[in-house]
């Protein structure tokens, strides 16, 4: 059977987890979405645990993307992930502690690559650098790559496509997919994954957050 993309539903936006996340996930928790996520900030520990807790109840997999730049920042967000009991942590800059920490833990670790600045996040750097990096991170036991693909102050699409053609694991393409045409470069380049937050709060696939959801979902399959 053909690979096909999977989406990963972030409850964000600019970067942001929404305060009515917990109330939104449950009136589209019986959508076609099987991921879900959300940000560090800024949610109060107690309601990140509820929220995740009630996605895992309702068999769904869960990731915590951490927008963290030190190595103090990304440590911290490494164990809000493992103290929310997560299963993905996504984000972070690479480093060795973090990683270490990760596979201490079993918690399947994402970084990011690149040069990265501010949050939202934007993305510059190398792509011949990024994709060097990407492969002694996994050679390190990292799971994957959080790829900001379209946050690239550069060529997105071709960014994206070479990335996933030299980069030998799972690899989501995360942040401003917000139109079809987007969609369709991912279906064309497959990689492992994508997240959409902020398109469907700006409704770019319809006007209903659920709905949104169905509609990727059932496009992703055509």
């Amino acid at each position: 059977m053909e690979r096909r993309p999977v989406l990963v539903v972030m409850l964000t936006y600019n970067d942001h987890t929404v305060k009515d996340a917990y109330e939104i996930f449950d009136r589209c928790k019986d959508s076609k979405a099987e991921y879900w996520g959300f940000k560090e900030e800024p949610l109060p520990i107690d309601e990140m645990k509820k929220l995740f807790d009630h996605m895992h109840a309702c068999g769904k997999k869960t990731a915590l993307e951490v927008v963290a730049y030190t190595e103090k920042e990304c440590i911290q967000g490494a164990k809000m992930a493992v103290e929310c009991g997560c299963d993905l942590l996504m984000g972070t800059v690479f480093f060795d502690s973090v990683n270490d920490y990760c596979k201490q833990n079993n918690m399947r670790y994402c970084p990011f690559v690149g040069e990265l600045k501010d949050r939202p996040t934007v993305m510059s750097g190398d792509v011949e650098k990024m994709i060097s990096d990407a492969k002694y991170y996994i050679s390190k036991g990292a799971y994957g790559i959080d790829l900001l693909g379209y946050r690239y102050t550069g060529d997105a699409a071709k960014l994206i496509e070479k990335f996933i053609s030299n980069v030998d694991a799972p690899v989501c393409v995360a942040g401003s997919i917000n139109s079809y045409e987007r969609l369709d470069e991912i279906k064309r380049i497959k990689p492992w994954s994508f997240t959409i937050g902020s398109g469907f709060f700006d409704k770019c696939f319809g006007d209903d957050f659920c709905e949104q959801i169905n509609t990727v979902c059932d496009y992703m399959e055509k």
